[in-house]
């Protein structure tokens, strides 16, 4: 009994290291990402506000119950999509004593006139560096084919971000506690699938 649980220990160990040591790296692709966990904290990231000022993304959090989103950019109407679902549930989600932070590859000058375009009145921050989706474990690279196909329908990841890195993050929701405690998760590597407002709203609920 004794040597199999010393073994457990001895994979969990490799299994937590090995996680840790790829956590912040970018996947070869949306199906190769290794995301945080439920019970894990958000990790300190350094985004930007549309006025350009420098935050940390734990510092934002700062004892509050929050629900992050991470999504690809104003260019992609599935973001589009979606953000404006969310608008529809913002105040209920608030309500239940929640922020919303909603965090993007767009660069500050984008992230504000998405603000604009939908009337928004959550927060929304610019991830352009990919310091924020590598700490969560959901980056990866974009290849040059679908880069291309992108810019066919006039959709430019380089200039939308400002940034060559060719970095998105898979779309994904995160719900914390008001320790920074991840207690949901939602991240799907196909980008036409998000989880609705009323969904995030019944999901915030179990953790008011």
């Amino acid at each position: 009994m004794r040597k199999i649980i010393i073994l457990f220990l001895l994979i969990a160990k490799i299994s937590g290291s090995y996680m840790e040591q790829n956590k912040y790296k970018v996947a070869k692709s949306a199906e190769d990402i290794c995301l945080i966990k439920i019970g894990e904290f958000v990790p300190s990231a350094v985004i930007t506000s549309i006025d350009n000022k420098i935050a940390d993304l734990k510092t934002i959090i700062n004892g509050k119950k929050s629900a992050i989103i991470f999504y690809r950019g104003g260019w992609c109407p599935f973001c589009n999509l979606q953000l404006n679902d969310l608008q529809n549930y913002e105040n209920k989600i608030v309500n239940l004593g929640f922020q919303i932070i909603a965090i993007s590859m767009d660069k500050p000058d984008n992230v504000s006139a998405s603000i604009e375009k939908h009337n928004l009145k959550y927060e929304l921050y610019s991830d352009s560096k990919a310091n924020a989706c590598k700490s969560f474990g959901i980056a990866f690279h974009v290849e040059d084919d679908y880069i291309n196909k992108l810019k066919n329908y006039n959709m430019d990841i380089e200039k939308s971000s400002g940034e060559n890195h060719h970095i998105l993050p898979v779309p994904s929701v995160f719900v914390t506690d008001d320790k920074g405690k991840i207690v949901f998760e939602y991240v799907n590597p196909n980008y036409k699938e998000r989880i609705s407002g009323k969904l995030l709203l019944e999901a915030v609920k179990i953790y008011k």
